[in-house]
């Protein structure tokens, strides 16, 4: 696990103002509220004040020295608005070019989850990808209800990496296209593209954090994160992240996220789900190829913590690219997630859950499968 230096204090539920006068108190920082600072990127926070506090989540990022972690360390032991202190985690873009051919109307990927098969299109629902961006010139986007924000300083939402691009093509993309295969399951759905990964598919938690934030007050039911870090067996999961997820459920947005592409199945090494799909409230979308096979980087369950939740097509996956290459194929959890996330928009147009509600269907619907359900969980998801 790669650290920033800086740390996460996970504030008491409905005790975000007390809480950061508590933090204050104990260590001297000085922290700017995102309620103050709509869209601002947490490192232009950052310049202005010691630490930044994630108002809807209840999540703060700080710079401490030892003193001052031990100072909040023993604060979260006891009671009082502090509920815990961790380190910030660096994480990344998960996913690797592939050269093989798509042939057909659809792609494997949309016919695997009877996407091409559908009538519900997404539309009227608010999908947040959170990732390197949207190629916002890409011509299969012309015309599509598209909301944007950047929380990488310096950087705008134009995808400058790729990734991000292609994983909004799968989840929310064209089901039709005339230059190839339709590849986008939620074609009519709302995108909320946010960039939370730099052009070099790397970011923090913190920016996560204010993405999944920005996605809350938005009203998105979906949340797709095709990234993260990895994680070694025994290790706890974030609780920040996870009662994060939690108070996401309470305002009706489910957050699907990538478990990982740590493992190595062909010399026999199966690595554990990572951060942050770890958390038991984050749902974790292990991949399988196109003979329905778990694909051999794909993370799964190794012990009580961080459990794959259902699997999606992850192995040659065709989507759209920025530039003037215009579509690309990618192998990884990464490209399983917005299987997942797209199928549950239609799930979301066509039916009244959120949240729970909206992450029991997809479970109950998805297609039970002759593999090991520490691999794909309840099985591959199955649009309606």
């Amino acid at each position: 696990m790669t650290t920033t230096g800086r740390y996460l204090v996970l504030l008491e539920d409905n005790a975000t103002i007390i809480g950061t006068r508590e933090l204050s108190r104990l260590t001297g920082i000085r922290c700017a509220n995102t309620a103050d600072a709509a869209g601002a990127a947490p490192g232009e926070l950052f310049r202005s004040a010691g630490g930044i506090v994630l108002h809807d989540l209840g999540v703060a990022l700080i710079s401490a020295d030892e003193e001052q972690f031990t100072s909040l360390q023993r604060a979260a032991g006891e009671r009082g608005p502090i509920a815990g202190i961790e380190a910030e985690r660096q994480v990344f873009a998960i996913g690797d070019p592939s050269t093989s051919v798509e042939d057909g109307e659809f792609t494997w990927g949309l016919q695997a989850v009877r996407a091409d098969r559908t009538q519900p299109t997404g539309k009227d629902v608010r999908v947040a990808v959170l990732d390197t961006g949207l190629d916002l010139k890409h011509p299969d986007f012309a015309g599509r209800d598209i909301v944007t924000g950047s929380f990488v300083e310096g950087q705008d939402v134009q995808d400058g990496h790729g990734h991000g691009t292609h994983v909004i093509g799968t989840s929310c993309g064209p089901r039709t296209s005339s230059e190839g295969p339709g590849y986008g399951i939620a074609s009519e759905a709302s995108i909320y593209a946010g960039k939370v990964l730099g052009d070099d598919g790397s970011g923090s938690d913190s920016g996560i954090l204010s993405g999944i934030q920005w996605a809350i007050s938005n009203g998105c039911a979906v949340v797709s994160m095709s990234l993260g870090a990895p994680t070694q067996p025994g290790a706890p999961y974030s609780d920040a992240f996870e009662k994060v997820a939690q108070r996401a459920m309470e305002r009706g947005t489910l957050i699907i996220a990538a478990a990982g592409n740590e493992s190595e199945r062909s010399a026999g090494t199966i690595a554990p789900v990572g951060h942050p799909a770890n958390c038991p409230s984050i749902m974790a979308i292990g991949a399988i190829d196109s003979q329905l096979q778990i694909a051999d980087f794909s993370s799964g369950t190794v012990d009580e913590i961080g459990q794959v939740d259902l699997v999606g097509p992850g192995v040659d996956v065709y989507s759209s690219w920025p530039g003037a290459e215009r579509y690309r194929k990618l192998s990884g959890t990464s490209m399983a997630t917005p299987h997942v996330s797209g199928v549950a928009a239609l799930y979301a147009q066509q039916y009244a859950e959120r949240a729970w509600g909206l992450w029991a269907r997809l479970s109950q619907t998805a297609r039970r499968m002759p593999l090991a359900a520490t691999d794909v969980g309840a099985g591959l998801v199955q649009a309606p």
